[in-house]
């Protein structure tokens, strides 16, 4: 037994075999075709480095998350990434040192710890885009239409996105004279959307009137455009602040929907996902039947300053194998061209001939087990005359 166990892998690190494997490589070059006709130039993070700069910035909350060794050359901590997106922001601020706008891209696997829930991978793979040095809304827009783009290339149907903006919170919060402590479990309570807890805390530490009404409002706006005008009235008194970034989310829908009108989207105040990050705009796309967001993204401006150099930046990414999983296909991969074992003339032309228009071409092996059909071939090269040619089998 113990011989047998030696083969398995640990839980939740899993391999993509024949002829899956073949199909999501042709989904990853999809979708870096995909970014690079919109100007995303592609970007390869190393897989592992230091700590200090792998946390930096947005990979502080991935601490957790993050597999941690010893260099054994200067004795420092690394780590395996985790995510790709504190990395993409390092390349732009301290390598690439841009004034321009700059679009990046990604695609690799990352490690985790520990899977996000129960059954799914450890090594998800990543692909992503970002913005980095505009702070507009329509970087925030073209940021949103580029994952939905993302997801229909990949034939990904009845999507819908949640949008949200970190600031509302932000600005509401920023009004109460409570502890860090109690801010984290605001911020808690209202993330589970508990109201029952959030009128205790309210009592217990004795917020304001008309602070705890807009607090407790926040939970119920959700729903289509028209939640937005129901914000301005029920969140009038929260100040500038919290009435922009409404109408920030009112004009990044607008322009999004001036280029697609396929998805529906979904306005929910009270998200929070990646609150200690994020810094505008916040959004995830979901599908029915699948309980976690298969992508998501946000602004997260204060990543720059954390690296040392104040840089707008949005984007978003998913994982291509979880989407990849979602996609109904035949399990079946491109067929091949079975060549026999011969030293006849123009055969070894013949195979290279056929291979460079794009043909799978195998070699028979001599004392070999199974033919054609067997090795996955569906074609074979005979041999009519003085002239090899291409017989369906």
């Amino acid at each position: 037994m113990a011989n047998n166990n030696r083969w398995l892998l640990p839980e939740g690190i899993d391999e993509v075999l024949p002829p899956q494997a073949h199909q999501l490589d042709a989904f990853c070059r999809k979708l870096i075709d995909l970014y690079s006709s919109w100007g995303y130039q592609l970007v390869k993070p190393t897989l592992i480095e230091y700590l200090d700069s792998l946390l930096t910035g947005t990979g502080g909350d991935l601490d957790l998350r993050t597999f941690k060794l010893t260099d054994q050359l200067t004795g420092k901590m690394m780590g395996v990434r985790a995510d790709m997106t504190p990395q993409v922001a390092r390349i732009d601020v301290h390598i690439l040192k841009r004034t321009t706008p700059t679009r990046l891209c990604y695609l690799g696997p990352v490690l985790h710890t520990r899977p996000e829930s129960h059954g799914e991978t450890r090594i998800p793979l990543q692909v992503g885009a970002e913005l980095y040095g505009h702070a507009g809304i329509e970087s925030d827009a073209e940021i949103l239409s580029l994952m939905l783009r993302t997801l229909n290339v990949l034939e990904i149907r009845n999507i819908h996105v949640d949008l949200g903006h970190i600031g509302i919170y932000r600005g509401l919060a920023d009004t109460l004279d409570i502890s860090k402590q109690q801010g984290s479990l605001l911020f808690d309570t209202l993330q589970r959307k508990a109201a029952t807890e959030l009128k205790e805390e309210i009592d217990d530490w004795s917020i304001p009137t008309h602070v705890a009404d807009m607090l407790l409002y926040l939970m119920d706006l959700n729903g289509g455009i028209e939640v937005l005008d129901e914000a301005r009235n029920k969140l009038a008194k929260a100040g500038k602040s919290v009435l922009q970034c409404i109408d920030e989310l009112q004009k990044v829908a607008e322009l999004y929907m001036q280029h697609s009108q396929a998805t529906s989207l979904y306005f929910e105040l009270a998200e929070l996902r990646g609150y200690h990050y994020h810094a505008g705009l916040v959004f995830a796309a979901y599908i029915p039947g699948h309980g976690q967001e298969i992508a998501r993204g946000g602004r997260y401006d204060d990543v720059g300053h954390a690296f040392g150099r104040p840089r707008p930046a949005v984007g978003f990414s998913t994982d291509i194998k979880a989407l990849f999983n979602l996609v109904s296909r035949p399990d079946i991969g491109p067929k091949g061209i079975f060549a026999p074992v011969s030293e006849l003339p123009g055969l070894i032309e013949q195979v290279e001939s056929l291979r460079q228009e794009g043909n799978i071409v195998i070699y028979q092996l001599p004392g070999q087990m199974g033919g054609a059909k067997e090795m996955d071939c569906d074609r074979e090269l005979v041999l009519e005359g003085r002239t090899w040619k291409v017989k369906r089998i």
